[in-house]
């Protein structure tokens, strides 16, 4: 997921405008830079920023512990953001890879005031637990109602780790959900190739209907429908603990970024029924501690991987496509939380064509997440110089560099 133990060192650089590296190589993916938002401001642990649909105007700021803050990304004077949600209370931030963890909002948003939640909670037992859940918000107020939370997937959680997850829509309108294999090291409780558990997968369900018992339905073309042992939930399968996917708006391809183990980060385009192979191979390698006899296997190779000297927890990104940076479109962007690298890559029918490119590096800045404005403007988030559990956090705006 975004935060992992180990630190790389990290050079100080000034906060307010992180530059872009020197001259790129002929060929290259063009460079960027960084020009910070709400620099007045203060976050704490800052994990992903999102926006209503069809409004710039409101950046809604998730900070890990359990608070939504609404911010105006034009406004570089504004010293306090508006507090939309906050459910610390049943918010599970203990460790460091839990939390509030992703937002999304209803594409029918403005008409039905529903969005929904993904974040990591402990029940009345001490078990763990990560939870979907939705929310409606009241016309009057414009804040969450009241008691209005409802719990559409609760899924047991092993260890305090490896808990995924982004929940974003498609443009086929069903919610799609990031859940990690449960935690600890090696996949001990084998669920990256158990079709019979959540762990592990990319979840695709109905959040505008029920089936049954559950509060959701399951869409007919889901590729586990009607086989035996398999959750009819899932869409892919095979993944560590995708942290952060996101949907490519001109292509509608998902892309995903799966933290590694041991030495190998990658980046995958998610498709349905697919197989990403953990935990008998890591990236494009057998894993030493997979399941015996099952590397071989048909499995979707990433698009791209990078080893552990360049970095060692990825931060999935965005396809660019923006009118306002003409020269990225199509590049899809990641980065490393622990090296703090952003890199730009293109692909076509899932092959890497260009790239990968270090973009930049922005080194005391340890890129947590990637968001994406209305009009296509990609945004980043970051902490600032450590992962410490109040550490503050910053809100940029990713632009091409000049």
């Amino acid at each position: 997921m975004i935060i992992c133990i180990v630190l790389a060192a990290v050079l100080a650089l000034p906060a307010q405008e992180a530059p872009a590296p020197a001259s790129a190589k002929p060929g290259a993916v063009p460079r960027i830079r960084l020009q910070r938002i709400a620099p007045q401001m203060t976050f704490r642990r800052p994990v992903q920023v999102v926006f209503e649909p069809g409004d710039d105007r409101r950046m809604y700021v998730l900070e890990q512990a359990g608070r939504v803050l609404v911010v105006d990304p034009e406004d570089r004077d504004a010293k306090e953001p508006k507090v939309f949600l906050d459910i610390k209370p049943q918010v599970n931030s203990r460790g460091n890879e839990e939390g509030l963890l992703s937002l999304a909002f209803h594409p029918d948003f403005a008409k039905n005031g529903r969005f929904f939640t993904y974040y990591t909670a402990i029940d009345a037992e001490r078990r763990r637990s990560n939870v979907l859940s939705e929310w409606k918000v009241d016309a009057d107020t414009g804040l969450p109602k009241e008691g209005s939370e409802r719990r559409l997937i609760t899924v047991a959680d092993p260890y305090s780790n490896h808990n995924g997850g982004t929940v974003l829509f498609g443009r086929d309108g069903m919610l799609y959900l990031s859940c990690g294999d449960g935690g600890a090291a090696n996949d001990p409780v084998q669920a990256g190739q158990d079709l019979g558990t959540m762990l592990a997968k990319v979840l695709r369900i109905d959040v505008d209907r029920t089936e049954g018992e559950r509060p959701y339905g399951i869409p007919k073309d889901n590729p586990f429908v009607g086989t035996a042992g398999a959750l009819p939930e899932i869409w892919a399968y095979g993944l560590r603990n995708v942290w952060r996917m996101s949907f490519d708006r001109k292509t509608g391809d998902l892309w995903g970024g799966d933290v590694g183990q041991n030495a190998y980060e990658e980046v995958d385009l998610i498709v349905k029924g697919g197989n990403y192979g953990w935990n008998p191979r890591e990236g494009l390698h057998a894993f030493p501690d997979g399941r015996p006899g099952a590397f071989g296997g048909e499995y979707i190779d990433p698009v791209v991987e990078y080893p552990h000297s360049e970095g060692v927890s990825i931060t999935g990104g965005y396809v660019w496509r923006s009118a306002k940076a003409p020269e990225h479109d199509g590049v899809y962007l990641y980065a490393d939380l622990v090296s703090c690298r952003i890199w730009g890559i293109r692909a076509r029918d899932g092959k890497l064509s260009q790239g990968p490119d270090v973009l930049m590096t922005t080194r005391n800045q340890l890129p947590t997440s990637f968001g994406e404005s209305a009009d296509g403007t990609l945004y980043l988030t970051t902490f600032e110089g450590s992962q410490d559990s109040r550490a503050k956090g910053a809100i940029w705006r990713i632009l091409p560099a000049e």
